[in-house]
């Protein structure tokens, strides 16, 4: 099996954004471990949607397109937002709030044309999964809109703003990796000759459903005890990236 140049580098880094995220979820926020694998999951995973975005369109695949500007857009706001200082927005945050808002509006009525198609998916991608996608950008927008009419965000609200937008990351980048087409993990593995050696119940549908779905039980975890404890309320200049 033979890979382009830019198919194996958007692979690469989605790995290392896969490996580097996760541990950065399980590593105690601001501590020395937690930034290293910070950096590593934003770059790893900057680089990957930058990569699929030009795959998604050398291969005509609008969906793909969509879904990398979206992991962009996502990491490199909550990478800002930790970088940043309490309530700190310039005016390029009005620009940026034109990605979600037109990627929420283009993926609602794409699905809506799904719908009335008949479909009950496009392109293996369920309809449901379409409309979901959709209305997590128009979320994203609203809480751009909310943070620049709010004179931006602080303490547990910039926390949670930095970790969900992370994790959604995270989420895209495992959905694409474990449930994409034709059991990539497998393909991968077999094309350096060890797929045949390992137990095919590293490659069932349960796990990658799980391994995909991992994020957003990490992310609603997370998001419970820095909005409802005390044990992140602490200023994130520690956590900056």
């Amino acid at each position: 099996m033979s890979f382009s140049p830019v198919l194996v580098f958007h692979i690469s880094a989605g790995i290392s954004g896969l490996l580097s995220g996760t541990a950065a979820m399980v590593f105690r926020k601001g501590s020395p471990r937690h930034v290293l694998a910070g950096k590593i999951f934003v770059v790893s995973m900057l680089t990957m949607a930058a990569f699929a975005v030009d795959l998604a369109i050398t291969r005509h695949q609008p969906n793909n397109i969509g879904g990398g500007i979206a992991t962009f857009y996502l990491v490199g706001t909550a990478w800002l937002t930790a970088k940043r200082r309490d309530g700190e927005t310039s005016r390029f945050d009005w620009i940026v709030l034109l990605i979600p808002l037109a990627l929420g509006i283009l993926t609602w009525l794409n699905g809506l044309k799904v719908v009335r198609s008949g479909a009950s998916s496009q392109d293996d991608v369920p309809v449901g999964m379409t409309f979901f996608m959709g209305s997590v950008m128009l979320l994203a927008a609203a809480g751009d809109v909310r943070m620049l009419l709010g004179g931006g965000v602080s303490g547990a609200k910039r926390i949670a703003r930095h970790l969900w937008r992370m994790c959604f990351g995270l989420f895209i980048a495992s959905g694409s990796f474990f449930l994409g087409p034709s059991n990539r993990p497998l393909r991968l593995l077999s094309s350096v000759g060890l797929g045949q050696h390992l137990p095919a119940a590293l490659f069932s549908t349960g796990l990658y459903l799980f391994l995909t779905l991992l994020p957003l039980v990490l992310l609603i975890f997370w998001l419970f005890r820095v909005r409802f404890t005390n044990a992140y309320k602490q200023n994130l200049e520690a956590a900056k990236l």
